[in-house]
């Protein structure tokens, strides 16, 4: 894996939370930053401890739920940074009370799935055709293991990251003949402002670590999980040397994505 001193990063929701330090850490590994997010002073601060590094960077405040808006913020990264080499797909929200789906606020719900699925597509459709035409780049889109089963207190955070997932899955071979690379990485629980909101983890004692993920995050930036594009990981429990080593096999066995289960040998949509 080598350097990464000179090559450029989007990340979103880059002023707080994980977004933040996995953009200060890629700049720390001489990457230049392009930190994209909805709060000036924020991203501003986050943009202060980049520069800290000697890391080049923009902040641009855009909304990523809004297509012109990021259309533009990438226009602006691109022209002050050059082309992206690293899109971090990580801004997102989750429901603001543990409700069943009935009980839910409506606006809020929907609020919570376009900023999950739709904010990650308007990125991968303004970034994807320059790292298409050029036959390289990587995506990181923060997954969660909400995208893994079902939870009936959090339908919109886990229906939008089992959705991103399925969106990884169905860009992934036509994406691999154009040398892109996508993950869904999920950090675990880490404690930012929005998980430690989370009334099932008030009492939360054992985090994951946010400087694992930063680190993971850089691993991926390396390439160094290449061979698990299109798969998901799980930062907080997997063994990623394991994962690594046994590529081949998890791919020969499509595992790591979401499939359906038969329930019988000659099931018919097994």
């Amino acid at each position: 894996m080598g350097s990464l001193t000179g090559q450029v990063a989007l990340v979103t929701g880059a002023g707080r939370g994980i977004g933040r330090e996995i953009a200060i850490g890629l700049a720390a590994e001489g990457m230049a930053v392009g930190l994209v997010g909805r709060t000036h002073d924020t991203l501003t601060a986050t943009l202060k401890e980049c520069v800290k590094h000697g890391s080049r960077g923009v902040a641009v405040t855009a909304d990523v739920c809004r297509h012109g808006s990021v259309r533009e913020a990438v226009r602006l990264v691109e022209r002050d940074l050059g082309p992206i080499d690293l899109l971090v797909n990580n801004a997102g929200l989750v429901d603001r009370e543990e409700v069943p789906l009935w009980e839910t606020d409506p606006n809020q719900w929907w609020q919570v799935v376009e900023t999950n699925l739709r904010g990650p597509y308007n990125l991968l459709r303004c970034v994807l055709p320059g790292m298409v035409t050029r036959r390289s780049g990587r995506v990181v889109n923060l997954s969660s293991g909400f995208a893994l089963r079902p939870d009936g207190n959090y339908t919109a955070y886990a229906t939008s990251k089992g959705a991103l997932l399925q969106l990884s899955d169905n860009m992934a071979d036509s994406l691999a003949r154009h040398h892109v690379v996508v993950l869904d990485i999920s950090p675990g629980a880490v404690p930012t402002d929005m998980t430690a909101g989370m009334p099932m983890f008030r009492d939360m004692k054992a985090w994951a670590s946010i400087p694992y993920m930063v680190a993971v995050t850089v691993d991926a930036a390396r390439g160094r999980f290449d061979a698990l594009h299109g798969r998901f990981i799980h930062a907080g429990r997997d063994d990623l040397e394991e994962l690594v080593q046994r590529a081949e096999e998890i791919r020969t066995a499509d595992a790591r994505t979401l499939r359906l289960r038969p329930y019988k040998g000659d099931d018919p949509m097994a």
